[in-house]
């Protein structure tokens, strides 16, 4: 008697804590894209050379082109969200007709756009501001 309880309880509350799981991947995966674009507007400022990120919708990833990754050194800096702990997917990239956004000399973009995440139901925007290159998500 006390498994049958415990199976129903353990049955009802999977569903829920999975959904739950979901929602924190999505929203750390939109997280790291904000800071990504932001070091990749410093960047730009502070090594007075442009920087180019480059999403990857097929593979889920994006790079900060020509950026050494800060945990493997002489590896280019790129985030595989679809792996842990994001498993994420990039639904969608566009940043002026391309998946690229270049951050000139003085961190302003070459254009606004966005890219649209996705963990299981759960989709985030993250837009970025043409004129500031400020990215938020709503």
């Amino acid at each position: 008697m006390v498994f049958v309880i415990m199976a129903t309880l353990v049955s009802m509350a999977a569903p829920r804590f999975s959904n739950s799981i979901a929602l924190q991947r999505v929203e750390a995966a939109a997280r790291r894209i904000v800071v990504d674009l932001a070091l990749a507007q410093r960047q730009a400022r502070s090594s007075n050379a442009s920087q180019t990120v480059r999403f990857t919708t097929g593979t889920h990833e994006y790079s900060l082109v020509g950026m050494s990754h800060p945990d493997h050194l002489g590896l280019e800096y790129k985030v595989l969200l679809s792996e842990d702990p994001y498993g994420a997917s990039i639904v969608s990239a566009n940043f002026g007709g391309d998946a690229e956004l270049i951050f000139d000399v003085f961190g302003v973009p070459d254009s606004g756009g966005s890219v649209v995440i996705q963990v299981g139901n759960h989709v985030r925007t993250v837009t970025v501001d043409p004129v500031t290159g400020r990215a938020t998500t709503p």
